[in-house]
């Protein structure tokens, strides 16, 4: 079970790095008063200089991502652990698993299909037993989905308004990109499932982070590559939808959400992603853009002039460019009773960037600092709907996160 009595409430691991970094500054910045935080990483020289520029003195711990028993030391230290260090599938399993084994709760910010699965699989069993929140993608993945859907349940449910059942994210405004650190997680799993004919069918499957496969309900195809109408999601929606980047991964997320809950938001439950865009042209670009990516990460000729133009791990925008960023998700549901539902997720900053490390921040303040508000569990590998939940909410609408629901 997680310990009150633990030394320090949060440790950010990989606190040099660049949105290790913007991390750490929202919580010197915005944690509470006497809210026990540490820096961490492999340099103790360059975590010294992180802590000298935000003007903290908080504790410097030194680990490295592939020494466990280090790692294991650390977590026990903890309330909580947050983690920048990516690919996760790379550097990432010691850590999680670290932090269940010492039931510490524990967030990142994956959007790696494939690791969150080993994780569930490495982990979950564990967790439960030692009381850890291991809470995967609690950055612009996958919190605007998972948190989304999770507020627009709880408005129909209060409404008596039936179950969920065709339920579409539209991104509806955005301007930002996405960190180097996940180009260099989508380059990797690339890598991996290229070798492995196994894991290209899990990480293809709508349902590869359920709890039970065999437990969910036949709804058919769930593509995630859609091009259509917006009239097709919804009459308010006006223009023409093209494939969501991340709908690939974030809608696994929310169908993990919903039958870690005992398939709450309903037995008909459909969840898709997508984005808004000029017309039928530019929705075919879009869509032939993303197919053009994961080909070419693995095509040595192409994946040489990609490496070239894509973000690098460990860069991203200048302040300026953080700041000028925003991003607005609507979420339309129609339930079983025949009403219409929207919830909006509407945040200033970059999406990658400086959106995430509020985020993220506030992900971990919550676990470290929200115990009796947190939603039931006896631990696992949950997440941020069924780790977090409303107190989750309730911090980034302080922080000054929009999330609404009306009935259309």
């Amino acid at each position: 079970m997680n310990d009150p009595q633990r030394e320090l409430d949060v440790i950010v691991y990989g606190a040099t790095g660049f949105v290790g970094v913007l991390t750490a500054r929202h919580l010197a910045e915005h944690a509470p008063a006497g809210t026990r935080i540490a820096l961490a990483g492999r340099s103790r020289a360059k975590l010294e200089k992180v802590a000298g520029e935000l003007g903290v003195d908080w504790p410097i711990v030194v680990a490295d991502a592939d020494d466990e028993p280090a790692l294991t030391t650390m977590a026990g230290r903890a309330r909580v652990v947050l983690t920048t260090v990516g690919p996760y599938a790379k550097y990432g399993r010691p850590l999680a698993r670290a932090c269940a084994v010492t039931g510490t709760d524990y967030v990142d910010l994956t959007g790696e299909v494939l690791f969150a699965r080993d994780s569930i699989d490495e982990n979950h069993a564990t967790a439960q037993r030692t009381g850890a929140r291991i809470v995967h993608s609690c950055g612009f993945d996958s919190i605007p989905s998972d948190i989304g859907v999770h507020v627009l349940h709880a408005a129909v449910r209060a409404d008596d308004a039936g179950e969920l059942t065709d339920t579409t994210l539209v991104v509806t405004r955005m301007r930002g990109g996405f960190s180097g650190g996940t180009i260099d997680s989508m380059r990797h799993q690339v890598d991996v499932m290229k070798k492995d004919r196994r894991l290209r069918r899990v990480g293809a499957s709508p349902y590869s982070l359920s709890p039970d496969r065999e437990a969910e309900p036949d709804l058919g195809r769930q593509p995630d590559m859609v091009t259509l109408r917006g009239s097709e999601v919804d009459a308010s929606v006006r223009g023409h939808l093209a494939p969501f980047v991340m709908a690939s991964y974030n809608t696994r997320v929310v169908r993990r959400s919903n039958a870690l809950r005992g398939w709450a938001y309903g037995p008909h439950f459909r969840y898709r992603e997508a984005m808004r865009v000029s017309g039928p042209a530019a929705a075919l670009a879009v869509k032939g853009a993303l197919n053009g990516l994961v080909i070419g990460f693995a095509l040595p000729p192409a994946r040489f002039l990609l490496d070239r133009i894509l973000p690098a791990p460990g860069t991203g925008p200048d302040e300026n460019a953080r700041r000028n960023g925003h991003f607005t998700m609507d979420i339309f549901t129609t339930t079983s009773s025949g009403a219409r539902y929207r919830a909006r997720v509407k945040a200033k900053g970059d999406p990658g960037y400086a959106a995430t490390a509020v985020m993220l921040g506030e992900s971990a303040l919550a676990l470290a600092l929200d115990r009796d508000r947190l939603p039931e569990s006896t631990g696992g590998v949950l997440t941020p709907a069924t780790g977090i939940g409303d107190a989750l909410v309730d911090r980034l609408r302080a922080a000054g996160l929009e999330i609404t629901t009306e009935r259309l």
